[in-house]
């Protein structure tokens, strides 16, 4: 089933005293549930103003986005911070996890908005989700107390905590050495691969581009696909 349908998609922003600048054009994009797609692209392609577009952080300039198969300009912004605090996990380069928190904590805030079972049963979720990480012995320790891979792991719990049916994942190693970083995609690719998710990582790594099934590049605002990108092993 098609998750997210863009067509012909543009982002601009207006300039002062001068003439508004395209950050995106024309882009077309299926993500079906459970799909993996990587996009590639240099800095100031427009790669952050595409993932916040696929997050329903921002609406497009014009063209279609639709979302589970409505409208993306229809939703209020309540429905709007509903579906993709439901819906979509993000995982950044940077783990902005709270520091005055413990890991447990920071798994648990996501699940501060939920419903029913999930907002009552937060702490057991939450916990339970770090251990499926491999952090089930670290549920009291500050984030300070955790190394980069690890506070990395307390971040990919927390994205996944409700379940999203969208993963973007910007940069999701940016910050890791290569052993580190490869185990955290393992990790990102097993919890999607086993929640029937799609996966949209954005990244300039060829190799961890290459782990997807689809492979894109973003350049100078315009999506093409990318069949230079060897497909991984």
């Amino acid at each position: 089933m098609t998750l997210l349908h863009l067509e012909g998609v543009t982002r601009t922003v207006d300039l002062v005293d001068a003439p508004p600048l395209t950050i995106l054009s024309g882009v077309d994009l299926d993500v079906d549930d459970g799909d993996r797609v990587s996009i590639v692209g240099r800095s100031g392609s427009g790669k952050t103003t595409l993932l916040n577009l696929l997050g329903l952080l921002d609406n497009p300039t014009t063209g279609v986005m639709l979302f589970d198969a409505r409208p993306v300009q229809s939703f209020s912004s309540a429905e709007r911070d509903r579906v993709r605090g439901r819906h979509v996990g993000f995982i950044f380069q940077q783990f902005n996890l709270l520091q005055g928190r413990t890991a447990l904590e920071n798994v648990m805030t996501p699940l501060l908005y939920a419903q029913g079972r999930q907002f009552w049963q937060r702490s057991r979720i939450a916990a339970e989700m770090l251990e499926r990480v491999g952090l089930g012995d670290r549920l009291g320790t500050m984030p300070d107390r955790l190394s980069g891979g690890e506070q990395q792991r307390v971040a990919i719990a927390r994205s996944l905590v409700r379940g999203p049916r969208l993963i973007l994942a910007d940069e999701p190693t940016g910050a890791l050495d290569l052993e580190t970083g490869a185990a955290v995609m393992d990790l990102i690719d097993e919890v999607a691969l086993a929640s029937g998710a799609a996966l949209v990582t954005i990244t300039h790594d060829p190799a961890i581009a290459a782990r997807a099934t689809r492979h894109l590049r973003l350049d100078h605002g315009v999506l093409q696909t990318a069949p230079n990108i060897p497909v991984a092993a």
